[in-house]
């Protein structure tokens, strides 16, 4: 009996031990379950990644920082390598928990062997594909950022545009011209770094694509002048072989710019509106056989105040003949320009107070809508939709520019030297206000971010002072204001 009882005693002892491991064990094996569902295992932390300054590049990225890679012609100054401030990326978000009884509810609803819960298991909801861009047409803002050929200094700027100014947009010129100097010759370095930062940071890029090539232009065409191609099928290819290179990273397409001036559009037929509408019908046309969803927008035009037919049309006279060509037809929004000068943006062109202290007299002593962000943006909406058409704007550049910290003022610029950095930064906020306000716009993007911090703050380089980031890597008060607005909420 003694000797029974000892037996049933470690057997019980051997029992308990044996539980206990098979318990640990699943437990193990179940944590570790949940780790690689949630996606924690092998996370990257952002930290390591994005939080990169000047001061901790290396000597050789610091003298790449001096190269800039301009989006325009014009031939950079030097880079100050002072160190930029850069956000702070966070911890990577948690995984949200699904209740109980959302669970248990979502389980008994499913038909029996059709996606139904097992049991001890629940269904996690599917959540809703996101939109693609064409077919999301809320008011967004986003702001024009100049490429830099270093990928951590690129990095910089996105993590401006991101975790700073709270942007989901950026836009990106791409000069055809530079990208494929030669037929079927292509030199995608800085696009290849720009759309893949975009891309890692979940940043949407819209492209204003212009400047022919050479080798592409009409015989006899100005060469002094950017123009178009000779056969707009060309620039129907050139598109085709960049979305192709750039799947899922370019979501918006701006066909050309400003063609109502001739220094845009140096064509041996003029400045004709036709050829513009023939050669973007060719351009939609490619642009949705790679990818429907991606938004394309007529080339903005330049407010110009002046009407001569041949060195410019005045842009609400050529607006109506793109109209007459076909334009609505053709595009999913249309492009705007409109640089504030020193008003602002609620001011209508045919009532603007008098400042008697302002520099530079145009809005005041020469009255015309080209000044007023108002009244061009209104009579472009205007005239679209007395011709029967929804199609919104996207105003594919626009800002206020300051001289306040530059040192000089670029030449003919002397507009810049009435607005503060604090009326610039009012001013957007107002004319952001607008533009939710309105209804009529889709897109929009300020100019610019970066062309200051990229040119040494070259005071005499038209693109500085508009630009947000001011010397000494110092954020513009206008920061504060974008950024409360938090369209990455959006």
């Amino acid at each position: 009996m003694h000797t029974s009882v000892a037996a049933r005693q470690r057997q019980i002892r051997g029992f308990v031990v044996a539980w206990l491991g098979i318990t640990l064990l699943m437990g193990a094996v179940t944590f570790i379950g949940i780790y690689y569902a949630t996606g924690l295992v092998g996370a990257n932390n952002n930290g390591s990644n994005d939080d990169v300054s000047v001061a901790a590049l290396s000597n050789a990225e610091a003298d790449d920082l001096e190269q800039a890679a301009p989006d325009e012609a014009e031939d950079l100054g030097q880079i100050d390598a002072t160190p930029v401030p850069t956000a702070d990326q966070g911890e990577p978000a948690a995984v949200a928990a699904v209740p109980e009884e959302q669970a248990e509810a979502a389980a008994l609803s499913a038909p029996d062997g059709q996606g139904g819960a097992a049991e001890g298991q629940f269904a996690t909801p599917v959540p809703s594909p996101t939109p693609v861009p064409v077919d999301n047409d809320a008011f967004q803002l986003g702001i024009q950022v100049q490429i830099n050929p270093d990928p951590e200094v690129h990095r910089i700027w996105m993590g401006e545009v991101r975790d700073k100014l709270k942007l989901n947009w950026i836009k990106q010129q791409v000069r055809w011209e530079n990208i494929e100097p030669q037929p079927g010759q292509y030199e995608w370095g800085g696009l290849d770094v720009a759309f893949d930062l975009a891309a890692e940071y979940g940043i949407k890029v819209m492209v204003s694509v212009l400047t022919t090539p050479e080798w592409a232009r009409e015989p006899g065409a100005p060469l002094d002048k950017v123009g178009p191609p000779a056969d707009p099928q060309t620039f129907a290819n050139f598109l085709t072989t960049m979305l192709n290179r750039y799947p899922d990273q370019i979501h918006a397409v701006e066909v050309w710019n400003e063609m109502n001036i001739d220094r845009e559009w140096g064509s041996v037929r003029g400045l004709s509106a036709a050829d513009y509408v023939a050669m973007l019908r060719v351009a939609y046309d490619a642009i949705k056989a790679v990818d429907p969803g991606i938004i394309v927008i007529s080339g903005a035009l330049s407010p110009t105040g002046f009407n001569d037919g041949v060195g410019a049309y005045d842009d609400f006279v050529y607006m109506d003949m793109l109209i007459q060509a076909g334009l609505l037809e053709t595009t999913d929004c249309v492009g705007a320009h409109h640089n504030g000068y020193n008003i602002g943006p609620n001011v209508p062109w045919n009532n603007v107070p008098n400042d008697p202290t302002a520099r530079f007299r145009g809005p005041f002593d020469n009255p015309h809508h080209s000044w007023s962000f108002y009244s061009t943006l209104n009579g472009y909406a205007q005239k679209i939709q007395q011709a029967g058409s929804d199609t919104k704007l996207c105003i594919t550049e626009f800002g206020w520019a300051s001289t306040e910290g530059l040192g000089g003022t670029p030449r003919a610029f002397e507009f810049a030297d009435d607005n503060t950095l604090a009326e610039q930064a009012q001013y957007f906020d107002e004319a952001i206000q607008l533009m939710q306000d309105w209804g009529f716009v889709w897109l929009a993007f300020i100019w610019n971010l970066n062309y200051g911090a990229q040119s040494g703050w070259d005071a005499t380089n038209d693109n500085v002072p508009y630009a947000l980031l001011r010397p000494e890597w110092s954020p513009a008060p206008a920061y504060e204001v974008i950024a409360r607005y938090n369209f990455r909420g959006d």
